[in-house]
This record gives structure tokens, sequence and C-alpha cells, in this order.
């Protein structure tokens, strides 16, 4: 499916090409624009049914959020320019004596004016009476019979919410292209909408590639190896709101190959398989990918997953992840989440690294871009830091289910020293 416009693709085939990570992110924005099919159309979704979902359509306020001036807090609403110079006692006690006129609850607002000298009982969320700009908190106040004294050193204004002072009628509260948290769908909620306009979803093939993989539960001979990219990737998928088709497992066969990609690439909007991406005379599917379109990038500085390819096929853009899992999962958060944000014309999202101390030390490399595997912990006093994972292999599965996310080390780093800040990216900043 030609759904996304790629601007330019180049095919790669010399094997010393080693791009930064830099160099990588920018080619992907070069070469890939969103989907026609996604960006010219749209449907209206439930509000239940809106999170994950790209904006189509902005979302504006349908009144002014709050729409009347409320109080902040339960207590007393009063005018404070009608109290002032009725303070009795000391400077710093200094109280006001108001008569309570009446009672205002949220949803139940005091029908009347309130006069100098006259305060209404107030609850959070309540519309404050005509009349009234202060909330004085009960718990400062004292009530007695049909009286109640206020602080008088009560700043006007205080515990009052302004109507509008979160949106105003008419304003944009969110933006085209907003990927929908749970935040963003309660302020729609805010501007009165039970409903909002997104984008379709992407669709999404994806397959395995190996003779020596099976699907679980099925059992493998000696050899064989069950096949868990596959599984992880779907679910990736599925958290960044994709249709997944699952195209299942890939023979080390180029013809057979080329084939599959491209049915794939005739119905879906992206083409993602994992495996075969190295320069081996079995890794079939790094060939099929260029002979059928071309890359705009594989091989990288980056470890893990330095055999990581973005490119198209028959005009559908692909993705090639390595077959190690570990080197899969990495690949897939820091380029192929982008490219589908891309893709379905969402606005960018990249991870923000917190820093965190580390609490070990190793070498590294330069040259090349790292992340590592590790876990958050606490210190004596409070202090956050990090645990490298003990196992550094890209095939580790577990040291992505028993860490906390990834520590990213720039190229030109040599040395992690223990007690140095690097930053540190949790895996729920990169999944969602």
């Amino acid at each position: 499916m030609s759904g996304a416009i790629l601007v330019f693709v180049l095919s790669l085939t010399d094997s010393s090409v080693r791009l930064s990570l830099a160099e990588a992110l920018a080619r992907l924005e070069r070469d890939f624009a969103p989907a026609r099919r996604l960006v010219d159309s749209s449907e209206q979704v439930p509000l239940a049914e809106a999170l994950g979902r790209v904006l189509a359509e902005p979302v504006l306020a349908g009144r002014a959020v709050p729409p009347t001036d409320n109080a902040a807090v339960d207590g007393w609403a009063f005018c404070h320019d009608g109290a002032e110079g009725k303070a009795q006692g000391g400077t710093s006690g200094a109280r006001i004596s108001l008569q309570v006129i009446g009672r205002a609850a949220a949803g139940h607002p005091f029908d009347g004016v309130v006069k100098s000298g006259q305060a209404v009982r107030i609850f959070t969320g309540a519309a404050l009476p005509q009349g009234a700009d202060t909330v004085a908190p009960e718990e400062v106040c004292e009530v007695g019979g049909d009286l109640v004294a206020v602080p008088a050193d009560l700043q006007a204004g205080s515990n009052a919410r302004k109507a509008g002072e979160d949106l105003t009628q008419g304003q944009e509260a969110l933006p085209v292209g907003r990927r929908l948290r749970p935040q963003d769908v309660g302020l729609a909620a805010a501007c009165g909408l039970g409903r909002v306009a997104v984008r379709q979803r992407l669709s999404v093939a994806v397959f395995s590639s190996g003779d020596e993989l099976i699907d679980p539960p099925q059992e493998p001979d000696a050899a064989g190896v069950w096949d868990s990219n596959r599984a992880m990737v779907c679910a990736l998928l599925s958290a960044l709101g994709c249709v997944v088709e699952d195209g299942g497992i890939l023979p080390d066969a180029r013809q057979a190959t080329e084939s599959a990609l491209a049915r794939a690439a005739e119905s879906h909007d992206l083409v993602l398989a994992s495996g075969g991406m190295s320069a081996g005379e079995e890794d079939h599917l790094r060939l099929a990918a260029e002979s059928l379109g071309g890359l705009s990038f594989w091989r990288l500085a980056i470890k893990p997953g330095r055999p990581i390819a973005l490119g198209q096929i028959c005009q559908t853009p692909f993705a090639g992840l390595p077959g190690n899992p570990v080197a899969a999962f990495v690949t897939f958060v820091v380029f192929v989440r982008p490219l589908i944000l891309r893709l379905t014309g969402a606005i960018p999202e990249p991870p923000i690294g917190v820093p965190v101390a580390a609490g070990f030390s190793m070498a590294k490399k330069t040259g090349r871009r790292e992340w590592v595997r590790v876990s958050l912990c606490t210190d004596a006093a409070g202090r956050v830091y990090c645990e490298k994972f003990p196992r550094s292999g890209a095939g580790i599965l577990s040291s992505l289910t028993e860490t906390s996310g990834l520590l990213e080390l720039a190229e030109d780093l040599d040395r992690v020293e223990a007690g140095a800040v690097y930053p540190f990216l949790s895996f729920s900043s990169l999944i969602y």
C-alpha cells in the first residue's frame, strides 16, 4: 500500500556504512512523511475509545473552563472589599465578623447577592455568589450562630478560581496530531465533547525470519527456538494504537521472503520484520527489501541493534529489526516508534532522558551510541541511582523484564564512572 510519501530512499549495500543515531533519525525525518490514507480521512470515536488515537481535528472549548468563578476549598465566600476596615482584635489575630446568609454547593448555587458584612457557606467547586470574590477556608474560621469570623489578613481573591482560568470559550485545548493520553481525554470531556475526530489506525504487517523459529506452544526440536520477537513486536505496536496483522515466520529463502513482503506491502501502511538483517548468506530479509525498493539506512553505530534498517518495499514503508530480542526491542523503541508517529502525522514525542547517577563503572567503546539495561535503586539517604543488569547479551530477554529502563551513553563517552550522571530512559517513556 503506497500510503506514505517517501521523499527519498537510498539503497545501501556498502556494509562499511555506519551512520550515527542522529544521522539515522535525520534520514527517517527526511525520507518518510505522513501516510495519505491516514491524514486525508478521519473518523469520529467516543471518548471511551479515543485513548492512543491521533487527533484529526483540534479540540476546542465549547465554553469557558471553569464556566464561572468558583470555590477552591470548603469555607465561607464573602466580598473582601466590603469587609475591609471591620477587623476586630490584635494585628496578628484580627478577624472580621460576617453574617451567614445562605449556602452554596457544587450544582446548587446561592440565589442572591452577597453584600458587605455578609458571607455564604460554600463548598469546593460551587459557583461564587454574586458579590463575593474571596473564600475563607473553614479550618481558619470561627462560627457562632449565624456569624462567622474570618481572618482579616486573607488576601482578596484567595481560594477563588476564576472563570476561564483553564480555558476560554473557543480556545484550542488539544492540537491536531496529539496522540491522546488519559489526561487529554479528560480535557476533551471538560470541553463538552463526547466524541473526537481521529485519524485511521496505522495498519502493520509483522513477520519473523528464520528456519530455526517455531511458534509456541509447539515443541521445538534440538535446533528449534520459540519465536519471542513477533509476540513482543506485536505488543509494542498495539501499545502505539496500530492495527496489527501477524504475518508469521518467513523461511530462509529469498524468493519466498520477497513474495511475502510484496503481498503485505499491498494492503498495509507499514511492513515490519525481525531477523535476517545481517550480512550472512542466510540473511535474506535485507536483500529482499533492497530488491523490492530500497533502504534509507542499514547498520548503524549503535549497541545493541547494529543491523537495523528502514526503507520501503513496493512504495510501502519497511522496518527490519535485528533477530536478537533485546536488540529488536531497543531498535523498535528508538526507530520504529518515531517512524510510526511520523506515518500517522502525530506530533513527535522524543523521549527525554532523566539524569540518574550510575552505581557501577564500565568501559565503553567510543564512536557509537549505547543503551545499557539498568534498574533504579535508592540508597539509605533516599538518593536514586541505577545498577547495570549483570549480563549484557542481546539475546537475554529477561534483562528487559528485570530492569527499569535504559541508560543512554553518548558516542564520545569511553567509560561510565560510578557516581557520574547519565540520561535514563524508563521503559514506559519508550513504549507508550
